[in-house]
């Protein structure tokens, strides 16, 4: 279909500037960190948000809704002045496999980050050599306290392979800067040159349709498979991609 990869990028450029559009704000999980001005307010309604995302969109968005209305809608007030009683209150929350116990750990685990390392952005801030080494570092504060031994699977480990898109999306609606609405851009210890796109079924089965990707497995492998292709689309900002492939994907069946 696309004979060489200046076609492919032709593609990608027009889709990406269709796609990264505001009115495809609504009905997508970044909908709920725009709710919020603040910066810690957007950081935890983001990755708590991130974090359930995955399964229907519409499940996605009123879960995470129930999260935030159990905290008033204020979730950085919740987070660092909640104690014991006040996070029994999410005993009965659910979304597929994330359960209770483990939506009181993450909230336990954001009040220390928070009270004790400086924050969310100081704890991805960037680490050793990429992306990779700070979403390994994140993951390690992030579990350094006593945690269940089932809720460590809610959070992708790139060391074990895992392509970490939930948390490559979160760091893309953080990080991305441009005027267009749909990203943060509010942190800055982060460029985003270091991005790596959320790599999902969908943007996973375009981007092997373009040709961008040979490993049939959606792990950290192929992402660095297709962070190849896409820092060669544009070294500066390659993550603005995960609009087109993921557009085309779920959007128009490409």
């Amino acid at each position: 279909m696309y004979q060489d990869l200046s076609e492919i990028k032709e593609l990608l450029d027009y889709k990406y500037d269709w796609y990264n559009r505001t009115a495809f704000i609504e009905g997508d999980p970044v909908s709920i960190p725009h709710l919020f001005n603040r910066k810690e307010d957007i950081e935890i309604a983001g990755f708590l948000t991130a974090v359930i995302s995955w399964g229907q969109r519409k499940t996605i968005l009123n879960n995470a809704n129930q999260l935030l209305k159990i905290m008033d809608f204020c979730p950085y007030d919740f987070v660092i002045n909640a104690r014991d009683s006040d996070f029994r209150a999410f005993e009965s929350f659910k979304h597929r496999t994330f359960n209770g116990i483990d939506c009181i750990f993450f909230l336990q685990s954001l009040q220390q980050i928070y009270l004790n390392h400086g924050g969310m952005e100081n704890a991805f801030k960037a680490h050793g050599d990429g992306i990779k080494s700070s979403i390994i570092h994140f993951r390690s504060l992030f579990f350094s306290i006593p945690h269940p031994s089932r809720t460590l699977k809610h959070l992708a480990d790139p060391a074990a392979g895992a392509s970490a898109k939930r948390i490559n999306m979160f760091l893309r609606w953080m990080v991305r800067k441009d005027d267009r609405g749909v990203d943060f851009g509010i942190w800055n210890t982060i460029k985003p040159s270091q991005l790596y796109c959320p790599l999902d079924i969908h943007t996973g089965n375009v981007a092997r349709k373009l040709g961008l990707i040979t490993r049939r497995q959606n792990d950290w492998k192929a992402l660095e498979e297709l962070m190849v292709h896409l820092k060669s689309f544009d070294p500066e900002d390659p993550v603005k991609y995960d609009f087109a492939l993921f557009g085309l994907g779920i959007f128009e069946n490409f």
